[in-house]
């Protein structure tokens, strides 16, 4: 049985599907999902039900992005952000014609069910973009950080490896897990087309909503599983691009 981690997808079920194929996905796996499911690819409405049939199958932690807080706000409400509607919003929407009034309220549950982060047995932290305070998710005062911060890949990527953990200048953010999972931050802004890793953080957006691909990585033997570039699976789109 293996626990895999999945970046984020930004409406491209063709990706989502073809990764789960590549990765062989059983039964038996349990699926950790970074968040933004939505915005980006033609699909969004369409992830969100595979996704819910995908977890009456598998364990599965649906982690919510800052992407998600904003179609969770208008699926809602109504509520048209204009912040989201110009960054994959607009499609989002679009993707949800011919949906009726109770999928789109069962969906409306499954984005307020989601947790901002989770910490499994080991001790690793799951979190879609990162925490700010030095003593841990539990403290954080401003819950926005949990899907907004960069300031946590930041640190780790400019730490001098060194550096060793019980001395005095070690970040005490990174100290509270042994392992801290993210997306939110493409890997493809630093040229790196798989997963990154800097200190004890993994980074596992892989820019499928822009021009990279939508990624896995199994958390015990670090084996990455990765679709094609979701701008070849949509030829006839442009994503987030």
């Amino acid at each position: 049985m293996r626990t895999l981690v999945i970046g984020d997808i930004h409406g491209g079920l063709r990706g989502l599907i073809q990764l789960f194929e590549k990765a062989d996905i059983t039964k038996n796996d349990t699926l950790i999902f970074l968040g933004d499911y939505v915005d980006g690819w033609s699909e969004s409405a369409q992830v969100i039900q595979y996704l819910l049939e995908v977890s009456e199958k598998n364990s599965c932690v649906f982690i919510k992005g800052n992407h998600d807080v904003w179609c969770e706000e208008w699926l809602a409400s109504g509520t048209l952000n204009d912040v989201w509607y110009n960054h994959g919003g607009k499609g989002t929407i679009e993707s949800y014609h011919g949906y009726s009034k109770p999928e789109k309220a069962k969906h409306l549950q499954f984005f307020e069910a989601m947790p901002l982060y989770h910490i499994d047995n080991e001790n690793r932290l799951f979190i879609h973009a990162g925490f700010t305070s030095m003593h841990g998710v539990e403290k954080e005062t401003d819950i926005r950080n949990f899907y907004f911060d960069r300031t946590l890949w930041e640190m780790a990527l400019t730490m001098d490896n060194r550096i060793k953990k019980d001395s005095v200048i070690y970040p005490n953010r990174l100290k509270h897990y042994s392992e801290i999972y993210i997306g939110h931050t493409p890997t493809i802004n630093f040229n790196k087309h798989i997963p990154m890793n800097a200190i004890n953080v993994w980074n596992i957006d892989t820019g499928a909503a822009f021009t990279g691909q939508l990624s896995a990585i199994d958390v015990e033997t670090k084996a990455i599983f990765q679709s094609d570039g979701l701008k070849d699976l949509y030829p006839e789109e442009k994503g987030r691009n």
